[in-house]
């Protein structure tokens, strides 16, 4: 059995993925490895860059322990974003408020005859 951590690009909160295949077809001459399994029974190959591979070997105890070492930095890295996220919402909720208040202000002074606007002729 054979063991692979793929880079992920599409998600950015999904930087790698990891798996196991059976089978693998790879050249020299080729930029990408054919990695051959069976889904439902049938016969499946999914074609991978070299580049895109970060680790493909046979020794299961170090692909687990590679795994785990990119799964702990990923937890970590997980939490500081929500952790900014959540703080960005605070920010977003805080900006949103202020302006509408300092619109609410404005409108409570635009009838008077100090602010230059067309809508009171109306």
């Amino acid at each position: 059995m054979y063991y692979v951590i793929k880079k992920q690009s599409d998600n950015p909160l999904q930087c790698f993925i990891g798996f196991q295949v059976p089978k693998y077809i790879a050249s020299k001459n080729n930029d990408t490895v054919i990695f051959e399994f069976s889904q439902n029974g049938k016969p499946t190959r999914k074609w991978v860059k070299k580049d895109d591979i970060i680790l493909f070997t046979d020794d299961k105890e170090f692909f687990i322990k590679t795994m785990d070492q990119f799964k702990s930095v990923e937890t970590t890295q997980k939490k500081l974003v929500e952790a900014a996220r959540e703080k960005l919402n605070e920010s977003i909720e805080t900006f949103t408020e202020n302006v509408n208040a300092e619109i609410n202000e404005f409108n409570e002074i635009k009838k008077s005859s100090d602010v230059p606007c067309i809508l009171k002729d109306m």
